[in-house]
């Protein structure tokens, strides 16, 4: 029986627009495809397709990582514009590579598929985003089997069913990070958690607990070994850490070149989203953080920077014009993809900022 996933999940696991799913499947690329109303239904085995626009052998493509979790704030849909602004000298001049604030990943996984760097280094004071990064890259074979338990489990229960499982699991999730224990158990929960969530939000309340409500989807890809495998593959040498963004600094020098993506400033009084963790981050943080780039610019260090645009709602609003003033400031149109009202979802501006 031939299990399917939605265009979304699709295009999610495969990297890709959504759109670029539908146009697959419209022009027979994609064998087995279905339809329920006017969606497409994608076999969860299907190969994504050779891209006849780009220049990549198939087993590069193969081997490639991508994002393992959704993440609020996730650039995979910005990644074109985010290489488009990369430094010159990638993988010549600049042999090293940081990301803190590493989220789900996207432009550090695009850039480990095409540069080889002498030195990588992520972090994120998210501590249990970082188990999942460390358990990746140090035990994958013992995750991958933790997933395929949920996976199985799951699979077999009907909508009922996998709701009340879902809040069992995230019990037993906040039970774990309470307790410390079991890097693995913690690592397979927090996928788990974020394939079945509303919206693959992570958010916890001021305990630290994980209080994000069941989503609703149809055959979730809990267990993806061929990514996960590429991924722990690509990070045996990449330094990870579970630490506040200064730590990079030890890192960076003239060789480096770091990503900065924060937590975005809130637009609005109903936009803010930064319970990645049970602290805040606010506009002190964000001058905090200006001053650091700062300080990494004068050592040599090439720096980009992401963040919302205050121009979409008050065009007088110059809050990091003037933070940025000195450095070179570029608007970008993003697509905005965690909200709980689809009609809040949408293209919006946000800023690049860099120093070269």
């Amino acid at each position: 029986m031939i299990q399917y996933m939605s265009a979304k999940e699709t295009a999610e696991k495969w990297n890709i627009s959504q759109r670029r799913v539908s146009i697959l499947c419209s022009e027979n690329r994609i064998p087995n495809v279905a339809m329920l109303g006017n969606m497409w239904l994608i076999p969860r085995d299907a190969e994504k397709p050779i891209d006849a626009r780009m220049k990549r052998n198939a087993v590069t493509e193969k081997d490639n990582a991508r994002p393992f979790v959704k993440w609020a704030g996730g650039k995979a849909q910005s990644l074109d514009v985010l290489k488009a602004n990369l430094p010159e000298g990638m993988g010549k001049t600049i042999t090293k590579y940081a990301e803190p604030f590493v989220g789900g990943g996207a432009l550090l996984f695009a850039l480990l598929n095409e540069y080889t760097f002498a030195q990588v280094y992520i972090s994120d004071n998210n501590k249990e985003l970082i188990n999942v990064f460390t358990s990746v890259k140090e035990n994958c074979e013992g995750l991958l089997q933790a997933l395929t338990v949920l996976q199985e489990e799951y699979e077999k229960l009907d909508t009922e069913g996998q709701q009340a499982y879902y809040y069992q699991q995230r019990e037993r999730f906040n039970e774990y990070v309470l307790s410390a224990e079991n890097a693995i158990i913690k690592a397979s929960l927090f996928i788990f958690l974020n394939k079945t969530c509303f919206n693959g939000l992570y958010r916890v309340n001021q305990s630290g607990k994980f209080n994000v409500p069941s989503g609703k989807y149809k055959n979730p890809l809990i267990c993806d070994r061929e990514n996960l495998e590429n991924i722990s593959k690509k990070l045996q040498n990449v330094i990870i850490r579970s630490c506040d963004y200064r730590d990079v600094e030890h890192f960076a020098d003239a060789s480096t070149f770091v990503y900065f993506d924060p937590p975005y400033r809130p637009l609005n009084g109903t936009s803010a989203f930064t319970s990645y963790t049970e602290k805040q981050f606010d506009d002190t943080d964000q001058k905090e953080l200006a001053n650091f780039y700062k300080k990494l610019s004068a050592k040599g260090v090439k720096m980009l920077l992401s963040n919302s645009d205050p121009h979409n709602v008050n065009f007088d609003d110059n809050f990091f014009d003037d933070l940025y003033a000195d450095f070179n400031i570029q608007r970008i149109t993003a697509m905005r993809m965690i909200n709980s009202k689809a009609e809040k979802r949408g293209d919006v501006t946000e800023l690049l900022i860099k120093n070269y």
